[in-house]
């Protein structure tokens, strides 16, 4: 596959200021970083943003995520694999992707379900990386970027 125009990302560069320093920000929020970095996959995985996924696994794997585990992320619900911290965060990432599909996505269930395993601060860490992946979904799929771009 071959981009429809360079990276949106990449011709307004002041752009990318403001969201590097959501990035920081969130990986100060104290969620443990192969938390966030399955929250980034998974909602890659259902927007179906190749870039995405494929950095999503490269990051998570420098950040000690297992192969095991990575491969399993697309049927979380179905495996052992994940702790009831790291099920609440992924259950909260596919309502949040899927906000089109059903009226009041994020339901208080998992919402509630979610509170219990993270704080406020941690809450909008895992929010804001569920946000700024979908938006990186958007863009990428919109110009197909190639999977194994880098910025």
């Amino acid at each position: 596959m071959t981009a429809r125009m360079k990276n949106p990302a990449e011709l307004l560069p002041d752009a990318t200021k403001g969201v590097q320093n959501i990035y920081k920000a969130v990986y100060k929020g104290g969620v443990p970083p192969t938390t966030l970095e399955l929250v980034h996959l998974r909602a890659s995985q259902i927007n179906g943003c190749g870039p995405c996924v494929f950095a999503g696994v490269s990051s998570a794997v420098k950040n000690g995520e297992t192969d095991k585990r990575l491969h399993q992320v697309v049927a979380w619900r179905e495996c052992d694999l994940f702790t009831p911290a790291e099920r609440a965060a992924l259950a909260l990432t596919e309502a949040a992707t899927r906000l089109a599909d059903r009226p009041g996505a994020v339901t208080d269930e998992i919402w509630a379900d979610a509170a219990e395993h993270f704080d406020e601060n941690q809450l909008a860490a895992i929010i804001l990386m569920i946000g700024l992946t979908n938006l990186f979904n958007r863009i990428n799929t919109t110009v197909r970027e190639p999977a194994g771009a880098t910025w």
